[in-house]
């Protein structure tokens, strides 16, 4: 089911799932470090009334979930007829502190007072073992503390008038054959252990009298930081506001950021609004304060994989952040433009792929390709780094920064892509955007074309000649070897690859990305272009019954068809609407955008691929690179 709601602050992003529950929970990095158990023990929110108890993913619950449309808030409603129990969710991570807050509002839905119990369970991992943790009861508080080295949980829960939890329990799980410290709730009852090291988990009780059709509100809040006093400093700022005034800032907070974006998409028809926006507050979720910025913090991935997606991709990010350049935000560029430049290679390039923290990230990418030497990267990723550093500048005409940055990352990386290139008058060959293949793909050669172009046009604004001739000579020269990316029958090629012979490897499989890099970045032949788009018309948007369009032919990453060509992917589907809307046929473009809107969730999260049959989400959920295009998508529809 992926992440149904993600909350965020740069600092600390939880990720709830179908249940309302916390299934992921990053600090002190967005997307590092995941310090929940969720792939063997998901937190748990427990109610008993009566001596009946029920926890909220047991099956017995009707739950609604949603976040608000201005403001990274959740909305979620869940309701138990058998215990005839409401209980209404408003969950945000305040905008100035590393603090997860929940405000559940209780009732009593029953024609009679009744006492009701509020069970909130918590299963933090701090250490990567599983192992070393330390959870506590902490009575001059009171408060729960969940600690190792530098991270530090303190969770507290009150009713409307400030009167603490009544109950706690602390315990061990998934050690020893112990199951959690959750099941000592189901009685109602729970047992005020102290304290317990290695793998643990607590659970806190709040007892409330209600009378019949009364509700209540309950605060809760887990705070991160990395110690205990500096815990404390941020519990108690938060006890003398109060929840509904940190809420009320949140939201003003997050309201104020999407205010660029109002006036771009107050034209656009009302059912694409709600999601645009949205997807640009997801984008902004998903982006760490140090810069980085993740493709997907849904976890549940791994238990299908060999990895998350919680890492930075320097084209993901490049992507994720492009309306948000285009609506004039400074920030977030700037900041991930920061990122690019601390972990650029020294020759000139970006690496596959990085950890928010800076490190490098894991890779599939070998240094041999047929026993021959070969850099284990994708072009593309540096390209579109400089070519969205291009657009920015173009936005804001911000000169001072452009010259602040032009040293240290878009001279040598505009160098290396002119000096990255074979006698094919083509790029080198390195890996697809798909992370896949080894070649010179169509996709890798215009947005290297469009990036070197780019960089030779900010040089001669600055003044800077002898680089101008220097990148706008290499473009040139690629110019120049572009008949080889199409075939015989004008269609563009998904790659070609140079053998050790000189001889041409060629690969006519038809790939959305290659349509796109010659649309996009605007170097395309018309009629080329044309014919390309009747191919993936013919083959791709026709091979699911569902619609939508996959990556490229037989594209077997998560297939879950094995007589079909793959999943439709919401980009590429959003890639082919964009460009009917270039081309002014709007009702091909909003049956295309009608179909990625028709995948989101009730909540609004686009996934990453959809069932070629059934439509339900395949892959991480949310993916960032999703919503950004769906974002973009609807702003280009706006603007014609």
């Amino acid at each position: 089911m992926g992440r149904q709601v993600v909350l965020s602050n740069g600092n600390l992003l939880a990720g709830l799932d179908e249940f309302g529950t916390v299934h992921d929970f990053y600090y002190p990095y967005v997307g590092l470090e995941n310090l929940t158990t969720a792939r063997n023990l998901n937190h748990k929110i427990g109610v008993w009334v009566d001596g009946s108890f029920s926890w909220l993913d047991d099956g017995t619950w009707d739950i609604k979930i949603d976040f608000e449309a201005d403001a990274l808030v959740s909305d979620i409603i869940a309701t138990n007829d058998r215990l005839k129990t409401k209980l209404v969710f408003k969950d945000f991570i305040d905008c100035h502190y590393s603090a997860l807050c929940r405000r559940i509002e209780i009732t009593n839905q029953a024609t009679e007072h009744r006492e009701i119990r509020l069970f909130m369970h918590q299963a933090f991992q701090i250490s990567r073992t599983g192992r070393s943790d330390t959870a506590l009861y902490v009575p001059d508080g009171p408060y729960l503390l969940d600690y190792k080295g530098w991270s530090s949980l303190l969770i507290y829960m009150e009713d409307e008038t400030k009167t603490p939890f009544d109950q706690f329990a602390v315990g061990s799980c998934g050690i020893e054959g112990k199951e959690g410290t959750f099941k000592d709730a189901e009685d109602g009852e729970l047992s005020g252990s102290l304290v317990e090291h290695g793998g643990v988990d607590s659970v806190m009780r709040l007892s409330l009298g209600l009378d019949a059709a009364q509700s209540t509100a309950i605060s809760y809040w887990v705070v991160a930081a990395d110690s205990q006093t500096d815990a404390e400093k941020i519990h108690k700022a938060i006890k003398n506001s109060g929840l509904d005034e940190r809420l009320e800032t949140t939201r003003r907070s997050w309201r104020d950021w999407l205010s660029p974006a109002d006036s771009a998409l107050e034209q656009a028809d009302d059912k694409y609004k709600e999601l645009a926006k949205k997807s640009l507050m997801l984008v902004k979720a998903h982006q760490d304060r140090h810069g980085g910025l993740i493709a997907s913090s849904d976890s549940s991935i791994y238990n299908y994989g060999r990895d998350y997606y919680n890492y930075v991709w320097p084209r993901d990010g490049a992507y994720a952040l492009m309306p948000l350049i285009k609506l004039g935000y400074k920030d977030e560029p700037k900041k991930f433009f920061q990122f690019c430049i601390d972990t650029m290679n020294p020759d000139g390039y970006m690496m596959h792929k990085y950890q928010p923290d800076r490190s490098i990230g894991s890779t599939w990418h070998p240094l041999l390709h047929r026993s021959r030497p070969e850099l284990p990267i994708q072009e593309d990723e540096t390209a579109i780094v400089i070519y969205a550093i291009s657009k920015y500048f173009e936005v804001t005409k911000d000169e001072d920064y452009i010259r602040s940055i032009y040293p240290k990352f878009i001279l040598p990386c505009s160098d290396f892509m002119a000096g990255f290139i074979d006698v094919t008058n083509l790029p080198h060959a390195s890996y697809d955007l798909w992370e896949e293949r080894f070649a010179t793909f169509t996709y890798t050669v215009y947005v290297t074309l469009a990036a070197l172009e780019a960089a030779a046009a900010i040089a001669d604004k600055l003044n800077k000649h002898e680089d101008h001739d220097r990148w706008a000579a290499a473009a040139e020269r690629i110019k120049r070897g572009l008949p080889k990316l199409v075939n015989d029958d004008g269609v563009f090629r998904k790659s070609l690859l140079l053998k050790a012979d000189l001889d041409l490897e060629y690969d006519d499989t038809i790939d959305a990305s290659s349509f796109y890099g010659a649309f996009i970045y605007g170097r395309a032949e018309a009629n080329n272009l044309s014919k390309t788009i009747g191919r993936v018309e013919q083959v791709l948007e026709s091979s699911s019954s569902i619609g939508g369009i996959p990556r490229y032919e037989n594209d077997s990453y998560f297939k879950k068809k094995p007589d079909s060509l793959g999943n439709p992917w919401i980009i590429t589907t959003l890639w082919l609407a964009q460009y009917y809307i270039s081309v002014g046929d709007k009702p091909k473009a909003v049956e295309l955008i009608d179909w990625a809107a028709a995948r989101a969730s009730s909540s609004g999260m686009l996934a990453e691929q959809a069932d070629p049959d059934s439509g339900i989400a395949v892959g991480v959920c949310p993916l960032v690179w999703s919503h950004s295009t769906f974002a973009e998508t609807i702003i280009l529809l706006n603007q014609t």
